[in-house]
């Protein structure tokens, strides 16, 4: 049996929000890359069900096993979406490692290379015991991870006797490529340790670097972060964007909404879509309902939570004849049709990849951990978006639809957004910088077996970004966090 046929990748999911998913989309890409590889994908039960009743999983060399989710047996929510994550995280890691050595057992293989969301910190632990590489996925972008890095020099800078943040106000100029980030962007996380999820990400902090870390991200992004966090990282990969809009069959898009878009004028649609977390409070919910009434927006409206769609449900009634509910749409392939003229997100890091492939400018709408960081780079640095004015009011949407829609500032959010998707698909070309980091790691997937031993360098050869003559910047040296390995080294929940 040769090596490629022995290799076995085991990955690890968090199972809460996007991350689940967006993790299974790299498993799958790596699965049709590398057919001799076995992949093997861990997640909870309840977690699986959902990922898996919308995506592909055809690939026969992929298996999908359930991992405890720490639940009590008998547990009644108490509402609070937290306490599944506080118990997931206390199954940890002994809810992995178990499963995994069963399925190692059942396979009589074990995994040669460990695959898990940059979330679960204690994977490379497990993968150091097993002598094996750790290839960590970051889910969200790369001025978000970067941040992580500094969090001790964020607390120091920022911070006073008792770690209360000061100035909420003030910018991340002291960090490189964050001057436009204030203090208030920050997820609770990075400014407190507070409870068992910030104690996970702190931890996630102080390991990453023992990593092969992988972005869904492309180079030009964020020119100066990337360059920083190459100089940092050392092994880095940018893979993304990624999934690609394709073309759906007519009983793929079972909701109607790209047939739906068809029939609309161009540029003309908002389309709303807040994730599957969180859905903003009523007051917010009312406003933007009025706003669009008020202007007569033809609208998408992607809303899956009953208990909070009832509470506008008069809108949708007295506007059917303009707009189009939901409870899910093909996002990507929605994003990328030519009738939607604005997005109404909450700023999740796919969500406005999804934008920018579409060449779709943002109304921002953010709730917590990276999304106000989000919103800050669309609206400050990309200008691809913007913020809504008033605590979410309804004249302060009004006054966002009007600017996007209708006056001059939408057009060169438009022209701006267009330059990133154009950069956005150089990057996943044949010989694109994606394409080529894409193909570094699936080269260590397939010889992972006879080479895991080997050091991971970050391939420079092909990255389309020249960070020769970056400055360092004076600050670095003491604000990022020492190597793991080293003896002085140590171990995102943003309300509106």
């Amino acid at each position: 049996m040769s090596t490629e046929e022995k290799a076995h990748l085991a990955a690890f999911a968090f199972p809460f929000g996007s991350h689940p998913t967006a993790l299974f989309h790299l498993v799958q890409r790596l699965a049709a890359a590398c057919p001799q590889v076995h992949f093997s994908y861990f997640n909870i039960e309840s977690s699986n069900k959902k990922v898996l009743s919308r995506l592909d999983t055809t690939h026969s060399n992929i298996k999908i096993y359930h991992v405890d989710d720490g639940v009590p047996e008998g547990h009644v929510s108490s509402g609070n979406p937290m306490e599944f994550i506080e118990f997931f995280i206390k199954a940890t890691p002994a809810n992995f490692s178990k499963r995994l050595e069963q399925v190692e057992k059942e396979m009589g293989t074990k995994a040669t290379c460990l695959l898990s969301d940059a979330f679960l910190w204690f994977s490379g632990d497990m993968a150091q015991e097993r002598g094996i590489p750790w290839l960590a996925y970051w889910a969200a972008g790369p001025s978000s991870i970067s941040l992580h890095l500094y969090i001790h020099g964020i607390r120091a800078k920022l911070g006073n006797d008792d770690g209360q943040i000061q100035n909420l106000d003030q910018t991340l100029d002291f960090i490189p490529g964050m001057s436009a980030i204030r203090a208030s962007d920050l997820p609770v996380e990075i400014l407190q340790i507070n409870g068992l999820f910030s104690h996970m990400l702190y931890n996630m902090s102080d390991t990453i670097n023992r990593a092969y870390v992988v972005l869904n991200s492309f180079d030009g992004v964020d020119s100066v972060v990337e360059c920083d966090l190459k100089s940092k990282l050392k092994r880095l990969l940018n893979i993304g964007p990624f999934p690609l809009p394709k073309a759906l069959k007519c009983t793929e898009d079972q909701s109607g909404c790209l047939s739906w878009l068809s029939h609309q004028d161009a540029a003309s649609v908002a389309y709303i879509s807040f994730g599957t977390i969180l859905t903003p409070p009523q007051p917010e919910l009312v406003a933007l309902a009025e706003a669009l009434e008020e202007k007569q927006v033809p609208y998408l409206w992607s809303f899956a939570d009953n208990s909070k769609r009832i509470l506008i449900q008069g809108f949708f009634e007295r506007t059917g004849r303009i707009g189009k509910l939901v409870e899910w749409a093909p996002q990507t392939e929605v994003l990328s049709h030519p009738s939607v003229g604005v997005f109404v997100t909450h700023c999740g890091w796919n969500s406005t990849l999804e934008s920018i492939l579409g060449g779709v400018p943002m109304i921002c709408m953010p709730f917590f951990a990276d999304q106000m960081i989000n919103r800050r780079l669309m609206e400050n640095v990309w200008r691809i978006g913007v913020g809504v004015q008033g605590d979410f009011s309804k004249s302060g949407m009004v006054e966002a639809l009007d600017l996007v829609l209708w006056k001059d500032e939408g057009n060169k959010m438009r022209e701006n957004i267009g330059r990133l998707k154009e950069r956005a698909y150089m990057a996943v070309a044949e010989k694109g910088s994606s394409t080529e980091d894409f193909k570094s790691l699936t080269t260590k997937a397939k010889d992972i077996a006879s080479q895991h031993h080997e050091h991971l360098a970050y391939p420079r050869a092909h990255s389309s970004l020249d960070c020769s003559d970056r400055v360092r910047h004076p600050l670095t040296a003491w604000m990022i966090l020492p190597h793991p390995d080293s003896e002085d080294a140590s171990g995102s929940h943003h309300q509106r």
